[in-house]
């Protein structure tokens, strides 16, 4: 069974292993951080924030302070989707923004009748999921 978390991550409660919802990769027990499992690109946020104003001449661009802001973006490392970005201070680690506590997860879906169906979203393009994991007749 697996269970939507994010728009690219799941939850396949079977194996109790996170996965990219795009290409199914493994990436890592579902007990951790799935960030462990993906691609780490540091960024340079003036790379996305361009100063608005002539750096040449101001000290205060109105962009991020590469020295007191770091861009960390998170990526499959199966079909490269961008699962995650975050802002953090240098040298700060990766936070850890999802703890499930799968047992219970397991509990409330053992619960729900079968046939359940998963909605995903109205910018989702691919048909809703069903509890067993395959795809909801049209």
């Amino acid at each position: 069974m697996r269970i939507p978390m994010t728009e690219y991550l799941e939850i396949d409660l079977a194996t109790e292993r996170w996965r990219c919802r795009r290409c199914a990769h493994d990436l890592g027990p579902a007990r951790g951080n799935y960030k462990e499992g993906t691609l780490v690109y540091d960024r340079d946020p003036t790379e996305i924030h361009r100063p608005l104003i002539d750096p040449g001449r101001y000290e205060f661009t109105f962009a991020p302070d590469p020295a007191w802001c770091r861009i960390l973006e998170f990526y499959c490392p199966g079909c490269g989707t961008q699962i995650e970005a975050e802002y953090l201070p240098p040298g700060h680690p990766p936070t850890y923004d999802m703890q499930i506590d799968v047992d219970a997860l397991k509990a409330q879906w053992a619960a729900r009748p079968p046939g359940t169906v998963i909605p995903l979203g109205r910018d989702v393009t691919v048909e809703p999921l069903r509890v067993d994991g395959g795809e909801q007749p049209s």
